[in-house]
């Protein structure tokens, strides 16, 4: 009401701190927790990213810049050049792949097509060390790739490959392929066939209707399988550390080594900083461009 008199909600009583309560009971714990376990040790992770290493590897508590000018080592530079190669790589091939695999599901009944996407996630329902230890099996000297080879005569000694980049960026496509068809599933999934038709019927052929009708109608789950393929495949520690062997050094295995070996904490940290402001970067163009929606599987 007006003239100052408090509007009072139904059944007469003042709207109050018992009509937020559902909100707080729901809300408030998980908010708690998002506090506890992420905010703060973020906020954690970003000062001692100022701070100095002590000689046995502590931290001493003195403002400095020194580990963001560390970065700019030109052999740091090269480790992040390829990371950021073989996350890119990764998320090429997975859309290359992902996207016609995507749209031959969403092509299929609704019921048809749950079980397909089922069928794409369920070598994911094993852990992912399994898979990817079964590649190392795969690509080692006497493995089945190189008796399979050698029985058809294609090569005549077993491939080196193993511990390589080429492995590495194997092993990350084996753990990012689901994540790069999910979301071109929903964007596909969602798409006006009205528009397609009415481009074949005003003489496009399939080429052109591709490029200017499909692509632009799916450019939101494009750039979510860029978004959930590329930051991940970047900072992932585990898939070079099994399957290159101590010979491929990525970004992340950089930031593990520097909290867990070398003890260097704030050049870590520093490192972690860099990742999260190139997944902040990520994030704010997928929000020009998509909605996050189109993340989820309808």
């Amino acid at each position: 009401m007006s003239d100052g008199k408090v509007t009072l909600a139904a059944g007469g009583r003042r709207p109050g701190v018992r009509g937020k309560m559902p909100v707080i009971a729901t809300a408030g714990p998980v908010s708690f927790w998002m506090l506890l376990f992420v905010l703060l040790p973020l906020i954690y992770v970003f000062v001692i990213s100022f701070m100095t290493r002590t000689q046995y590897g502590g931290i001493e508590y003195s403002f400095t810049l020194e580990n963001y000018k560390e970065i700019l080592n030109p052999l740091y530079l090269k480790v992040i050049w390829k990371s950021l190669k073989l996350a890119f790589l990764t998320t090429v091939i997975c859309l290359v792949v992902g996207y016609p695999l995507a749209y031959w599901i969403a092509s299929k009944p609704s019921k048809l097509a749950a079980k397909l996407l089922m069928l794409v996630m369920i070598p994911y329902w094993t852990s992912s060390l399994v898979r990817l230890f079964s590649i190392n099996l795969l690509v080692m000297p006497n493995g089945l790739l190189n008796v399979f080879l050698l029985k058809l005569h294609l090569i005549s000694e077993p491939l080196d490959v193993l511990y390589s980049d080429g492995v590495v960026m194997l092993g990350l496509l084996v753990a990012m392929l689901p994540f790069s068809v999910l979301p071109l599933y929903s964007s596909i999934e969602k798409m006006d066939k009205s528009l397609i038709e009415a481009s074949k019927d005003l003489g496009a052929n399939a080429v052109t209707t591709f490029r200017k009708v499909t692509i632009p109608q799916t450019m939101p789950g494009i750039v979510g399988c860029t978004l959930l393929v590329f930051i991940p495949s970047l900072g992932m520690y585990y898939v070079p550390e099994m399957l290159g062997g101590g010979k491929v050094m990525l970004v992340g295995t950089l930031v593990k080594n520097q909290f867990l070996v070398t003890k260097n904490w704030p050049f870590g940290a520093s490192l972690a900083i860099l990742l999260i402001l190139i997944t902040l970067a990520m994030m704010w163009l997928y929000t020009r461009i998509g909605k996050l929606d189109d993340l989820e599987v309808c």
